[in-house]
């Protein structure tokens, strides 16, 4: 049995210090889970509570659902900006300091190295 391990090759001469795959698994893989899926899935939410909302003759539930349903959708705002923002500060980071382990990461960041 081969493991997934087996087959990353490692290049420490990297920017990343050997975590060029890392690195691109999560810029890749998980930040667009972050971004667009989360979002989705509160704003399918916030559907179900406005169809709740719009069915039920309680005004005070009717209250209580509009402000699950506003709370969610700042939620789904917050994280789609938060990966943006994570992304533009690290790759700026790099050029308004001259820390040589910073310009390193930051360009590990923009550029890492193809598998």
């Amino acid at each position: 049995m081969i493991s997934i391990l087996d087959t990353v090759v490692v290049n420490i001469d990297s920017n990343c210090y050997g975590f060029d795959a890392i690195v691109r698994v999560i810029k890749e893989g998980v930040f667009p889970i972050i971004q667009i899926a989360i979002p989705i899935i509160l704003i399918v939410l916030c559907t179900f509570d406005l169809g709740k909302a719009v069915i039920s003759s309680d005004d005070k539930k009717n209250k209580d659902l509009l402000k699950r349903i506003v709370k969610r959708l700042v939620y789904a705002l917050l994280i789609f900006f938060f990966v943006t923002v994570v992304n533009l500060v690290f790759s700026m980071v790099g050029s308004i300091t001259e820390n040589e382990t910073l310009i390193k990461w930051s360009e590990c960041w923009n550029n890492p190295m193809e598998m």
